[in-house]
């Protein structure tokens, strides 16, 4: 069994899996759009181009992504959780998602962890990043 994160954006997650691509060394592997496709006549025109499915592959595991109807609410009980080895690549990635975004937990060291934060960033996607200590 694997569990995928499944993450709904405002208009703009062909911009947010760039992002996430880009900061976690990860590669687009779909981003189809609602134009062209039966769902089309189901959404509104202004929804047309935008992202109907995405798929982000991250080393073996997926984030996979759409453009969600206005009807569709933001996720609420939930944030998408990294786990990274290297404290510096933490302080990057975190660094990364808190441009433009709310930091509720700054990234400092902690007794579980060497590094650890917390970030809503700027596509309203909440974060936590990890960095654990050495066994």
């Amino acid at each position: 069994m694997r569990v995928t994160p499944y993450l709904f954006f405002d208009g703009r997650c062909e911009e947010a899996l760039t992002l996430y691509a880009d900061l976690l060394g990860g590669k687009v592997e779909a981003m189809m759009r609602y134009d062209g496709s039966p769902a089309a006549e189901h959404v509104p025109a202004e929804m047309r181009d935008k992202v109907m499915h995405g798929c982000l592959s991250i080393g073996d595991q997926m984030l996979m992504a759409s453009d969600a109807p206005t009807e569709h609410q933001q996720p609420q009980g939930m944030s998408v959780s990294l786990h990274i080895d290297e404290p510096a690549d933490a302080e990057r990635v975190f660094a990364g998602l808190s441009e433009g975004g709310t930091v509720t937990m700054p990234m400092e060291e902690t007794f579980w962890a060497k590094r650890f934060g917390m970030v809503t960033d700027r596509f309203g996607t909440p974060w936590m990043v990890n960095c654990a200590p050495d066994a």
